[in-house]
């Protein structure tokens, strides 16, 4: 007996070690506390003062203030953003967290009443805007597709994978891991991408959006397979699409067109550089046929589709992928933005509708209607905002952290 007890008491000395165990500790400098304090997630490396601990990437670190105040815990990583906080405290970061962020994130979108019957395809964690940098989180009917874009994050990928499956009232039976492309190289090249627990017995699954039926590929496609970002914007493009000419650029796999044509559009032609987006794009027609309207799909290359295509539209759809994905390239997102959108420009019929977006997080609003006015006076076209667009409720934006904020599009009125 006493040999059960002695084992015992090691036990629960050892269990005690590594709950007091202190985490690696980022110093700031005087005042840079501030944005801290302020919410921000972010912690760049001319705040740092000093680092005790020499952390790893991707390892749990406790931020002092330079009063030696515990004022947050976070991932660090080596470069530009030396932690990205996921709580504004001294935190223990296991199963239990983890298990009450996913689950208020999935309470966060079942509070809009959202109607899973018409709609099983959407965002369940959004990085910066669910308290979880780094993190973002797809959910496909009975799939979740977890996406790390920081290493920290992927070293917990297990349990985030078990808080997803104990998400009350949800459907969610399979977790896949897609990561390897957005992480740094040298971490990327140590690790696949690949189904966490049991595997789903496809690579691809049929989903509703607002009743439109979707092929989505998680693993062929691009982001996490769809871009569910639009929902919103392609359900607004519903609203104008009957009786009319149509063009949907920059394609993908057919969102905004399915929606055009399901909604009564006289004639819908879809582009994309990518044939395999076309075939996608093709295939999600058929699903959802039939069709009062014609659709053609073409792979192609969208500017120079512009550039030979004599054929004009009752609306234009322009939704090109992110030009710039950081502030040295923003100049040439600009200039590229503004050739696009004043060969669309051209391509609108007078008393027509142009849908145009830009994703790149570093082009912001201002600057993105900016461009599209340079674009308009290139064309020789007048033209009237009628609709802002951005993303969706799934795609919550915390008020402390504007730059979550990266979608933004307009709709005009062109002369």
């Amino acid at each position: 007996m006493s040999h059960f007890l002695i084992l015992s008491d090691i036990n629960k000395i050892h269990s005690i070690t590594i709950i007091m165990k202190e985490n690696p500790t980022i110093i700031l400098r005087k005042g840079k506390e501030t944005p801290v304090k302020r919410f921000h997630p972010w912690i760049f490396s001319g705040a740092v003062y000093k680092t005790l601990g020499n952390p790893s990437d991707g390892e749990i670190v406790t931020v002092k203030d330079a009063n030696d105040n515990i004022i947050a815990t976070g991932h660090y990583n080596k470069g530009s953003i030396v932690v990205r906080i996921i709580a504004f405290c001294e935190q223990i970061i296991d199963q239990q967290f983890w298990n009450g962020k996913i689950q208020k994130a999935w309470d966060k979108r079942k509070i809009t009443n959202f109607e899973l019957h018409k709609t099983n395809c959407f965002r369940l964690v959004h990085a910066e805007g669910d308290g979880l940098p780094g993190l973002i989180i797809d959910i496909y009917h009975k799939i979740a597709i977890i996406q790390c874009h920081s290493i920290g994050m992927h070293l917990d990928k297990k349990k985030i994978a078990d808080a997803i499956l104990n998400i009350s009232g949800s459907p969610i039976e399979f977790i896949y891991d897609k990561s390897k492309e957005v992480l740094p190289q040298y971490y990327a090249k140590t690790i696949e991408n690949d189904y966490i627990g049991a595997p789903f017995p496809s690579d691809r699954i049929e989903v509703l959006e607002n009743g439109h039926t979707f092929y989505v590929n998680w693993v062929a496609g691009q982001k996490t397979g769809f871009f569910l970002d639009q929902r919103d914007n392609r359900k607004l493009l519903g609203s104008y699409a009957q009786g009319k000419t149509i063009l949907n650029t920059f394609c993908y796999s057919g969102g905004f067109s399915i929606y055009a044509l399901g909604n009564k559009a006289k004639e819908v032609h879809s582009i994309d550089v990518s044939q395999k987006a076309i075939d996608w794009t093709n295939k999600n027609e058929e699903l959802n046929h039939p069709f009062e309207g014609e659709h053609q799909a073409h792979a192609q290359d969208v500017m120079q589709f512009f550039k030979t295509n004599e054929q004009t539209y009752d609306i234009v759809i322009v939704d090109p992928p992110a030009f710039a994905k950081n502030l040295k390239k923003r100049h040439n997102a600009v200039q590229g933005y503004k050739r696009l959108n004043a060969l669309a420009f051209k391509a609108v019929n007078p008393g027509g509708l142009m849908f145009t977006f830009s994703c790149s997080q570093v082009v912001d609003s201002v600057l993105f209607q900016n461009t599209i006015v340079a674009a308009a006076l290139e064309a020789g076209r007048k033209a009237s905002i009628i609709h802002r667009l951005s993303q969706p409720f799934d795609h919550p934006v915390s008020l402390f952290h504007p730059e979550g904020s990266y979608l933004k599009g307009l709709v005009l009125y062109v002369e």
